[in-house]
């Protein structure tokens, strides 16, 4: 039996466990303070839930492992400065950007990158924490910490947010599902829309960015690759090296989802292409309580993470997909008044997405 030790032991790692049960791969999350000796990394393929960590007894030990598939890419993605310069030296289209080092410079950053910035923290900001939308009037509201610990970039006026989820294998081998269509509130994903067929334009363009990135840091597994739509085509906005949020919906609409995906890729399994049966939906559930009457409707797939409820935390998600987009339209219409009012927005977007 294959066995494949994950670092991070939230929902990811419980969602590549299950998906390695039907594949009798043995997959086991650990948290980042567990007891080295109790943990079977010695035996197994080592991956991570997460960019970034702390040093510990595990961390450690794990970070010399030479079966720790992408150790080395880890540091350069989990950076949002390193991760910037490496769009920049493979010449792939993002927000012009540059360092924040000092206050003194926001003269210049405005004059060159205009008059609205998006401050991020290099590393650990997500789901929007650490990042602040800044103009020449706002700039005091930056913690003085923040200088030389963070990135500005342009503030980008787009159309439209995607996604794309793609694999690689050691042999370099890439596949790829579809572009997600994705709605951000507050910096949190709430909601993906994903169709068998995105735009050819768009979903060239997105391969070539992904594999070309994935290619240059001979990265293994799945990786996921965040853009905004712009009239000059894709830019990229952040990378994740793991399984994403907003693949989540793969699970009930694909032959394959992300997470068999990267179990496959990184102990060595056949990687074909996945199918995608039909549009899906995926929708986020965000600080919410249980709600088996979700279930009520035939098309809704509960995923649920089984942790403590918390506001503004990511507690479960629900799947949606058929191949009829008026059944999907229909079941969206009557899930919205089984969730908190606060949904509603997002499931309107869905469905304006089938229009």
């Amino acid at each position: 039996m294959r066995q494949v030790c994950v670092l991070g032991n939230g929902q990811l790692g419980r969602m590549l466990r299950q998906a390695g049960e039907p594949l009798g791969i043995a997959v086991w999350p650990v948290g980042l303070d567990a007891d080295p000796v109790a943990v079977p990394f010695q035996q197994s393929v080592i991956t991570a839930e997460i960019e970034r960590w702390p040093e510990t007894a595990l961390t450690h030990e794990l970070a010399r492992h030479p079966s720790f598939v992408n150790r080395d890419v880890f540091p350069i993605i989990a950076d949002r400065l390193t991760q910037k310069q490496l769009f920049d030296r493979l010449g792939l289209a993002t927000a012009p950007w540059q360092l924040l080092a000092e206050k003194s410079e926001w003269p210049g950053v405005f004059e060159r990158l205009g008059e609205l910035a998006i401050v991020k923290r290099r590393v650990g900001g997500y789901d929007g924490r650490g990042q602040w939308r800044l103009r020449a009037d706002d700039v005091d509201q930056l913690p003085e910490a923040c200088y030389g610990e963070c990135i500005v970039e342009q503030g980008i006026h787009f159309s439209g947010e995607v996604s794309l989820v793609g694999a690689r294998t050691h042999d370099g081998d890439t596949v790829f599902y579809p572009l997600t269509r994705n709605l951000h509130q507050d910096g949190i994903l709430r909601a993906s829309v994903a169709f068998p067929q995105a735009s050819a334009t768009l979903q060239a363009q997105a391969e070539a960015m992904l594999s070309t990135i994935m290619q240059a840091l001979n990265y293994v597994g799945v990786m996921a690759m965040e853009c905004f739509i712009t009239p000059q085509g894709l830019l990229i906005n952040e990378l994740a090296p793991r399984v994403h949020n907003s693949g989540h919906w793969t699970q009930n609409g694909a032959s394959i989802s992300q997470f068999e995906l990267h179990l496959r890729a990184i102990t060595g399994l056949p990687l074909p292409a996945p199918v995608v049966y039909g549009p899906s939906v995926m929708v986020n559930l965000i600080g919410s309580a249980l709600n088996y009457a979700w279930l009520k409707l035939p098309l809704v797939h509960l995923h649920w993470y089984d942790k403590a409820v918390r506001p503004g935390r990511k507690v479960g998600h629900l799947n949606l997909t058929d191949p009829d987009p008026d059944r999907l339209n229909a079941t969206l219409e009557a899930l919205s008044p089984l969730l908190p009012p606060e949904y509603a927005s997002g499931i309107l977007w869905a469905q304006s997405q089938f229009k």
